[in-house]
């Protein structure tokens, strides 16, 4: 049986979750596959603290480049944009394989990294750097291959899923829910990563980027969070039948790419919208094989070292079997003419105004939405004024450009009738 020897740099989390599934299910791993991943390095500027795992003796370093020096493939797990790359890059040009679960790097990064790969003819795999333990970056890789991808939508977020839910099912404004969700872990003490969008956009652009063939980086997402989140959205999207997620959507409509994070409606009779709490979901869309979803844990120790490691027996098959780079980490595909200007997308909208209660308000508010080709699909009006004589009015619209609709909330917003600042958010009708 071949063994081949890991180096593992960053012993956080998940890089001691890595650890405790090679040393628990090395013996099933060797029996399923027929080769054996060893743990040879795991590199940390701090080998004292306990971090749950029993290592063995002579493992732990603090010498990153040792651990590079001595192993056949490369983990990299400490994270950020810059040492990370430096290691990575020190890897792959010393001709080892490397794995990682890095988004952001990836997302910054991607091409650099993917050309030193293939300059050394060497392979890098990165599973674990969207929706955690599911393998959904294999799955577009090879499982679906054969398909032309119409479009992807993802919950990727644990953070924001877990408070989305719970705003839902409680009737909780966002702050109480955010401050609970650091208390259990769930969130970090600076969220903003996570609640501002930025987290979920690194994995969309990386998505984005296997199903059409061309690194797509970070410059033309549009990314919106839910920070701004109000209730009063989720109730009236329950009303209207549908759940407000924090989404990554991809689609290709005529050979434009549309790359968008936000909070979106999609109905509640979409299985996407029965996911909840910390999971993670994703949808994908390909002409031949229709809809497939992919449902588990986006995040935490065991599920990412699960990703991390199903990534270690493909490098190390790929090793036994001499066929490095059988299937590339980045292969240039299909190649779009541009990305689409979010104002160039056709979307439905759902917008909640705060108008004066007065006749001919929602008259004038009609004639501006036709004015912009904008049609009404539904309208909730409830009684009951707040301090100032206002209601809200919230629309739900047909299909419409969002340029359009931009200028008639314009428009309604100089309305002297008109309260406080219109609310957008986009439906998918999934």
């Amino acid at each position: 049986m071949k063994e081949f020897k890991i180096g593992v740099i960053g012993f956080g989390t998940v890089g001691a979750g890595v650890v405790e599934n090679l040393l628990s299910n090395g013996d099933v791993i060797a029996r399923r596959t027929g080769i054996r991943p060893v743990l040879h390095r795991i590199a940390d500027l701090d080998i004292d603290t306990d971090r749950g795992v029993m290592v063995p003796d002579g493992v732990l370093t603090t010498d990153a480049d040792r651990a590079i020096a001595e192993s056949d493939i490369v983990v990299e797990l400490i994270g950020g944009t810059t040492v990370a790359k430096k290691f990575i890059l020190a890897a792959l040009n010393s001709g080892k394989t490397v794995v990682t679960a890095n988004k952001a790097l990836l997302a910054l990064h991607g091409p650099e990294l993917f050309a030193a790969a293939q300059a050394n003819n060497v392979d890098l795999f990165y599973e674990a750097s969207v929706a955690g333990g599911i393998p959904v970056i294999k799955a577009l890789r090879e499982g679906l291959a054969a398909n032309r991808i119409n479009r992807i939508y993802g919950i990727m977020n644990g953070t924001c899923n877990y408070i989305l839910t719970r705003m839902e099912r409680e009737g909780a404004d966002f702050a109480p829910i955010l401050a609970d969700a650091q208390k259990l872990g769930y969130a970090e003490a600076n969220p903003s990563l996570d609640i501002d969008g930025f987290d979920t956009a690194h994995k969309t652009s990386i998505l984005a980027s296997l199903a059409y063939g061309k690194w797509f980086g970070m410059e033309h997402l549009q990314v919106e969070g839910i920070r701004d989140l109000a209730l009063a959205d989720l109730h009236y999207a329950d009303e209207l039948g549908y759940r407000i997620k924090l989404l990554g959507i991809i689609k290709n409509e005529n050979g434009c790419v549309q790359m968008r994070v936000h909070p979106t409606l999609i109905p509640k009779t979409a299985l996407l919208a029965d996911i909840s709490e910390v999971f993670n979901g994703v949808m994908v869309d390909g002409d031949f094989v229709g809809q497939t979803l992919f449902y588990g844990r986006g995040a935490g120790r065991r599920a990412t070292a699960s990703a991390v490691v199903a990534d270690l027996i493909d490098a190390c098959l790929n090793l036994a079997s001499g066929a490095v780079r059988r299937i590339p980490s980045f292969r240039p595909g299909e190649q779009f003419a541009r990305v689409c200007d979010i104002g160039d997308i056709v979307s439905r909208y759902y917008l909640r105004l705060q108008v004066e209660d007065r006749p001919g308000v929602i008259a004038g508010i009609s004639r501006i939405l036709a004015d912009h080709r904008i049609s009404i699909s539904s309208m909730i009006q409830h009684e009951g004024k707040a301090s100032d004589g206002s209601v809200p009015l919230v629309i739900l619209t047909h299909p419409a450009i969002e340029r359009e609709v931009r200028r008639a909330l314009e428009a309604i917003t100089a309305l002297d009738n008109n309260r406080a600042p219109a609310k957008l958010l986009r439906i998918e009708d999934i």
